[in-house]
């Protein structure tokens, strides 16, 4: 395909993950007006968002492997469609059973569309740019919680909050034209980047622990930032909106800055973020009372977090040990899980140990990542005949067991495996 098209196509796939990622974080911004008008208590307007997360992490693995053989084209529209219409009834409902419906609806579209987003974008150009295809995508996500959810709160605030969801599900709709009409309509069999450029079982879960671990040290952080910098910085409340603008912005900046990178050397990629996430924690808790200081080190946990989740993408695409997007959809899970665990931690120890606690506490779930994953210096090369058929897929073994029948004497490589 053309250049040009395979960039509108790119374009329009990170346009999907900058609407899953603000239609996911929407109800946060706008929790009282949804609780007002739908006459529920504001804790159940937070079951929107828990709930959304559930699924994604229950349901990204069992759907992906459901829905396997379906092209990609077909396939990424089909979820788009389902975003549209799910967001659309969020619009017009009127009771929270129907609200909450809807919501899971749009989670279960999320959960299938990040696992396939990520193979399917880097199909797009060759493999050499790998890295800087995963950031482009994932940078959707990252400058849909640094403008797009403040934006459709702000939305929200003036003309009510199911203006913001019509204004996502129209967006919604914009997208789903691009990709329909500018993605190739491949196989998910076929390609570079179905699966993995050097299938290794033993990096693959290692990279799944350090995504839960990394992701828990951030979230356990982040989640209670507003608090951190009221009672401890020192600011006001008016000016939490900017510090977490400073933070999405060089969030967005950190994850179009890895892409080069991951495409020189992922798994170092990966650690120098980890790394730089941990001393950018370590810091807050040691000179988070210096208004200027907090400030600077907020914004650099966002960049080296944002630009853990790139380099975490292309690691997908490298040691995936069977198909890149069951692969993506455990990472996807295990990210899911980082982030359940992180709020979760750090909530436990807010009311005993103050807000410093949690910044503590993602400091040493960072310090843990870090290990975990400079352990993969101590994994050997994984050989070929490592390789399975439960590692390799089904679609590998049969194609495998074919060749072999047809009186080939070795089995044919896994394609893109020499690519490492």
């Amino acid at each position: 395909m053309g250049r040009s098209r395979a960039v509108g196509a790119l374009i329009g796939l990170s346009g999907g993950t900058f609407l899953y990622t603000t239609a996911e974080a929407l109800p946060i911004g706008l929790l009282l007006p949804m609780a007002g008008d739908l006459a529920v208590a504001p804790s159940q307007v937070g079951m929107l968002v828990t709930v959304y997360g559930a699924v994604v992490m229950v349901a990204s693995v069992p759907l992906t492997a459901l829905v396997r053989r379906v092209p990609r084209r077909r396939l990424l529209s089909a979820l788009l469609a389902g975003f549209v219409v799910s967001t659309a009834i969020t619009v017009f409902a009127n009771t929270f059973p129907l609200m909450l419906a809807a919501r899971m609806a749009t989670a279960a579209t999320h959960a299938l569309f990040w696992a396939v987003v990520v193979p399917a974008a880097a199909e797009l150009f060759r493999p050499g740019l790998r890295g800087r295809v995963v950031a482009v995508v994932f940078a959707g996500g990252t400058v849909a919680l640094a403008l797009g959810v403040p934006a459709g709160t702000w939305l929200g605030e003036r003309a009510g909050w199911r203006v913001s969801f019509l204004a996502v599900a129209g967006l919604g709709a914009i997208v789903l034209v691009v990709v329909a009409s500018l993605l190739p309509s491949t196989r998910p069999e076929e390609g570079h980047a179905a699966r993995g450029a050097t299938p290794d079982v033993r990096r693959f879960w290692l990279l799944v622990a350090v995504a839960v671990l990394a992701t828990a040290g951030a979230i356990a952080a982040y989640t209670y930032v507003a608090l951190f910098v009221t009672e401890v910085s020192g600011f006001s409340a008016s000016s939490v909106g900017a510090v977490l603008l400073v933070r999405g912005l060089a969030s967005v900046l950190g994850i179009l800055a890895i892409g080069t990178a991951v495409d020189r050397g992922p798994w170092p990629a990966l650690v120098a973020t980890v790394a730089l996430q941990t001393v950018a924690l370590l810091g807050l808790y040691a000179f988070g009372r210096q208004p200027v200081v907090a400030v600077g080190l907020i914004a650099l946990a966002g960049l080296a977090f944002a630009a853990f989740t790139a380099a975490l993408g292309g690691l997908v695409l490298q040691v995936a040990p069977g198909r890149s997007d069951l692969a993506a959809a455990t990472v996807s899970a295990a990210v899911n899980v980082g982030i359940t665990g992180g709020a979760f931690v750090g909530g436990l120890a807010l009311p005993s140990h103050g807000v410093r606690s949690t910044v503590l506490i993602g400091t040493l779930l960072g310090v843990v990542a870090l290990l975990t994953a400079l352990g993969e210096r101590f994994i050997r090369p994984a050989g070929r005949a490592e390789a399975t058929s439960s590692d390799l897929g089904e679609g590998e073994h049969d194609r495998r067991v074919h060749v072999l029948r047809r009186g080939r004497t070795r089995p044919a490589p896994v394609p893109g495996h020499s690519a490492g």
